[in-house]
């Protein structure tokens, strides 16, 4: 492997040593850090605080925390009525049901507005495991990106997930950051780039036939899925996408060009996803043979956390295949 953009964990692959955690920790984290900068840092919660990580925040500002109960459409409103008052607000509940319950308020007070809240969608993806379809949101990207003037944000590890939460409260527009609640390897550093809206590469083989665009945590699998290419002969380049919306569109279009081939992976469903971001980025500059890893078109259901990422082909293997099958394609 060539340098890449990305500072990483030293024993990147050596999995069973590596610290894990779920994203949601992240944010967790990074609202505290928030908060200590800026007083008019607050948090809005539906009755999840523990399950959310919000409860880190109402313990350290319990005056700038407000529990709203079980009631999402509120949770959006109050929360536009103090952005427009000069507050901050983070909004934290199941991303089942913030943005999957409220997002027509969302929509209408936040988005048409243009207001600094920032939108914390919890427990995303199938890796909710046990909780089941009802609970396991796949559509939440496709969801926000559509509105107008809201970023779309999905780190790929605590770390990450902390930086993430750092730049959205400095950032003055709706932004919409989406967590896991699984615990996955922790392979970013404190030295790891982050920047909202810049995508960065975490692999990098000379000549790469192929380039993996991951974002969240599934980006580790990607990892791994390049080193095992690389191993057999098949030269990658994997580019951490943690921002949707705005895409990083130079850097997609430059690996396109340098690669001919793309294959994108999300724990979310195909349709209305990053992939399709990237497919039309892609089409309307570029045309490019492309592959998706994702949900195709089905709810969840109950299992394991791996279990479900393999079970919806999103593991290793199958972004490996997905790899060949571009690569046969160009």
């Amino acid at each position: 492997m060539v340098p890449t953009d990305a500072k990483l964990i030293e024993n990147v692959f050596e999995t069973e040593k590596l610290e894990k955690g779920s994203t949601r920790d992240g944010f967790g984290k990074g609202v505290v850090e928030a908060g200590e900068k800026d007083e008019r840092v607050v948090v809005l919660c539906a009755d999840l605080a523990e399950s959310t990580r919000a409860e880190w925040f109402q313990k350290r500002f319990p005056k700038r925390y407000i529990e709203l109960g079980v009631a999402e459409q509120n949770l959006a409103t109050v929360a536009s009525g103090l952005a427009a008052y000069g507050k901050i607000p983070f909004i934290t509940s199941y991303a089942a049901f913030s943005p999957g319950r409220n997002n027509e308020q969302i929509r209408t007070t936040i988005s048409l507005n243009n207001v600094p809240v920032k939108i914390c969608g919890m427990h995303a993806g199938v890796s909710v495991g046990p909780d089941g379809a009802t609970h396991q949101q796949l559509e939440d990207i496709a969801l926000m990106r559509v509105q107008p003037n809201m970023t779309v944000i999905c780190p790929a590890d605590v770390e990450e997930g902390r930086k993430a939460t750092i730049a959205a409260a400095a950032y003055p527009h709706p932004v919409y950051l989406r967590f896991s609640r699984a615990n996955t390897p922790i392979f970013t550093t404190t030295e790891t780039p982050f920047e909202i809206g810049k995508a960065y590469e975490v692999w990098r083989d000379e000549n790469p036939q192929a380039a993996i665009i991951a974002t969240g945590a599934l980006l580790y699998n990607a990892l791994c899925a390049a080193r095992e290419l690389s191993e057999a002969g098949t030269p990658t380049v994997v580019l951490n996408l943690h921002t949707i919306k705005p895409l990083d569109i130079e850097k997609i279009l430059s690996l396109a060009q340098e690669c001919g081939a793309i294959v994108t992976v999300e724990e979310h469903q195909i349709a209305g996803g990053m992939g399709s971001a990237v497919t039309e980025v892609l089409s309307a500059n570029l045309p490019t043979p492309i592959e998706f890893i994702g949900v195709h078109d089905q709810f969840g259901q109950s299992g394991e956390p791996d279990e479900l990422i393999e079970h919806y082909r999103m593991g290793v293997s199958h972004i490996k295949k997905a790899v060949s099958k571009v690569i046969s394609r160009k």
